[in-house]
């Protein structure tokens, strides 16, 4: 009779795809020093441990807040090839072998940052981190909420000029992230966005209700939703998107630290795949919320409910749902295959 794996030893050995990180969200505390450091940064933490205090968020707000202080350290081409070198090799060391960044070209390029600095710094790491056999990864570009629509009318303009009048090959998708705002006014982005070939991925129902998805629906055209997790108040709702097969983008340990979640035990997770909603499971900005993505498979199996069994789905999801070449599709729908077989419990 075969032993079953330990938890650890079955996430460990699951191959991954990460459809919901951010890339300035992602910069770990010893990168963070090192710039604030190089550019005499000031009003940031000098050490470890003064960092990850700062990360200890009161609200979404005051994460909002923390992100946008973290991002002013970045300032050139190698300050953004160092952050993605960094957050590439992480995703490496948790068998990701596909992964879809949102970064925020507007944050910088507004301090006078060139758009097409940064996007070299991020080619340059996603290129080096390809070719030596780690993860793939194409880009989402979004704007925060707290910039406006005509924000994201400049977004979508910095994106086709990278491409000298198209997106990027490695950009696909555009989104809206930061403070939820009202959706439907980012309409008239989000529709030449999908003119000009992207998926759009706006994030709604995180920190507002099942209204905010509503509007990134009918108004944006959204694929899949960044968090989504009010669906789960709605009963109309969250049949119609289960039936739609539009794709949630959950991050656990995101909604408890940003307090969107009181506790583990309110998380809608597993309701929201027992109703039936397509569901994958992501780190959000994992160095600032003390996790990785391994961390969240292993939140799913002990603290959330899942099944292995269950857990496996939401992996075969994002699989599927993101916009990896498909040899890269294929060998991990067949890997989880294997683990399925041996690992089911």
């Amino acid at each position: 009779m075969s032993v079953l794996p330990s938890d650890e030893a079955f996430v460990a050995a699951l191959p991954k795809h990460e459809l919901h990180v951010h890339l300035e969200g992602s910069m770990p505390p010893e990168t963070l020093l090192v710039l604030a450091r190089r550019h005499g940064e000031t009003g940031l933490p000098g050490t470890l441990d003064g960092v990850r205090e700062m990360y200890e968020f009161t609200d979404f707000d005051h994460f909002v807040a923390t992100y946008l202080r973290v991002v002013r350290t970045l300032r050139d081409r190698e300050d953004f090839r160092l952050l993605t070198q960094g957050v590439l090799e992480r995703l490496a060391e948790q068998d990701v072998r596909y992964a879809e960044i949102t970064f925020s070209p507007l944050l910088h390029t507004a301090r006078g940052v060139p758009a097409q600095e940064v996007f070299a710094g991020l080619e340059q790491a996603r290129t080096a981190v390809e070719a030596a056999g780690g993860p793939v990864v194409r880009w989402v570009t979004d704007v925060s909420g707290h910039l406006g629509p005509e924000a994201s009318e400049e977004t979508l303009d910095v994106v086709l000029r990278l491409g000298d009048g198209a997106p990027p090959p490695s950009v696909v998708g555009f989104g809206l992230g930061g403070p939820e705002v009202d959706r439907r006014p980012y309409a008239r982005a989000f529709a030449r966005a999908r003119e000009a070939g992207l998926r759009s991925l706006p994030h709604a129902g995180e920190v507002t209700g099942p209204d905010s998805v509503r509007a990134a629906l009918d108004d944006l055209g959204a694929e899949r939703i960044g968090h989504g997790i009010a669906v789960a108040a709605d009963e109309a709702l969250m049949a119609e998107v289960a039936e739609r097969g539009v794709v949630l983008e959950v991050c656990p340990t995101s909604n408890l630290r940003t307090r969107v979640v009181g506790s583990y035990d309110e998380h809608p997770l597993l309701r929201l795949l027992q109703a039936g909603v397509a569901v994958t499971v992501n780190s959000d900005d994992p160095p600032m919320f003390g996790t990785t993505l391994t961390a969240e498979y292993l939140l799913a199996l002990q603290r959330l409910g899942l099944t292995r069994s269950q857990l496996l789905g939401c992996a075969r999801t994002a699989a599927t749902a993101g916009s990896a070449p498909p040899a890269v599709v294929a060998r991990t729908l067949a890997d989880l295959d294997r683990a399925a077989a041996g690992a089911e419990g």
